[in-house]
């Protein structure tokens, strides 16, 4: 069984409070007895109870992270893991223990009821919520500090972003400039802000070039290689010359299925994708895409967090993170030049 107080306070000859006192760091104890105490708690690798600790504090030190998405793609998402990375490291560095929620969205309102009441967490970081989703008004009413990874489309709250418009105007001009005239894309989902984003960027780029906006050549995809797969078999039968995926993982399915169809990347369509994840370096041909820095946004999301939390600031605090439009071979550049 682990060590309780009680036990600390017989080992070290002082009493409960006195352990309480060194464990919170009360300055108000005796140098000498912090030490006794302290070798006590080191030569059994004591860990006092964050819920404790919470109650006695105020703070427990701890950032609990949301993403309520399904399960499955949380783990199968390369955008995910490379998040989660940043948000362990700076976490890491500072010393605040991370708490991953994952959740169906059917179980989302109870899973936040929770995290808000239990006491473990001083702050969420929330990543990749529909629009309108009741989580925001929850974190809202409940006091927490919170930031979202992503906007939100009409709530003014801490956030941290790309400029997903900018970003999906930007690939698809680069297609534009390259001379492409019936460019598709598959969009992230409509439901979420930065696949709606996305894909307001490539309706823009179409306007501002003075090219026909054609309804046939737009099919939204879920952010899943799958569903790149399926929405490009689709667009085939219209014939695009070029296509704006809004992921680089539906990008994947979408190279696929041109393959399939035996037809060539990019002299038969040219491909342009969305985040640089690390295997679009590799793939045949190599992806261009639009790179988001997803492990810097994490890291940087912690940052905000824990910043917010120590200074009890209410001042709303927003950061746009730049992306970049890295050149490969799957767009025909070079085919060009």
């Amino acid at each position: 069984m682990p060590l309780t107080l009680e036990d600390i306070a017989r080992l070290s000859g002082v009493s409960r409070s006195t352990v309480s006192r060194v464990i919170n760091d009360d300055i108000k104890v005796k140098e000498e007895t912090r030490r006794k105490v302290q070798g006590v708690l080191n030569s059994y690798n004591f860990q006092p109870n964050l819920a404790a600790r919470g109650l006695a504090s105020g703070r427990t030190n701890v950032i609990g992270v949301v993403i309520p998405a399904g399960v499955s793609t949380i783990f199968t998402d390369p955008y995910f893991p490379q998040l989660l990375q940043g948000i362990s490291a700076v976490c890491n560095t500072r010393e605040y223990p991370v708490m991953l929620w994952l959740a169906e969205p059917e179980y989302e309102r109870r899973m936040v009821t929770r995290i808000l009441h239990n006491g473990l967490v001083d702050g969420v970081i929330v990543a990749s919520i529909p629009m309108n989703d009741p989580i925001v008004e929850s974190l809202i009413e409940s006091k927490m500090p919170f930031i979202l990874i992503g906007r939100h489309p009409t709530i003014d709250v801490n956030s941290l972003d790309v400029d997903n418009v900018s970003s999906g105007r930007k690939a698809t001009l680069h297609l534009v400039r390259l001379g492409y005239k019936r460019i598709a894309t598959i969009t992230g989902p409509q439901t979420q802000v930065a696949g709606y984003d996305r894909y307001q960027g490539y309706l823009k780029a179409l306007q501002d070039s003075g090219i026909t906006i054609r309804p046939e050549l737009v099919i939204e995809g879920d952010f899943t290689e799958e569903s790149g797969y399926v929405s490009m078999q689709r667009l085939l039968k219209f014939k695009p010359d070029a296509v704006f995926v809004a992921s680089d993982s539906m990008a994947y399915g979408a190279m696929r299925a041109l393959r399939e169809a035996n037809l060539h990347i990019p002299e038969d369509v040219a491909v342009v994708g969305f985040d640089d994840i690390p295997t679009s370096a590799k793939t045949t041909p190599p992806l261009t895409t639009i790179r988001q820095p997803v492990q810097q946004m994490g890291s940087k999301a912690v940052d905000m967090l824990i910043n917010i939390i120590s200074s009890g600031s209410r001042a709303t605090q927003k950061m746009v993170v730049d992306t970049e439009l890295v050149v490969r071979d799957s767009c025909g550049a070079s085919k060009m030049e």
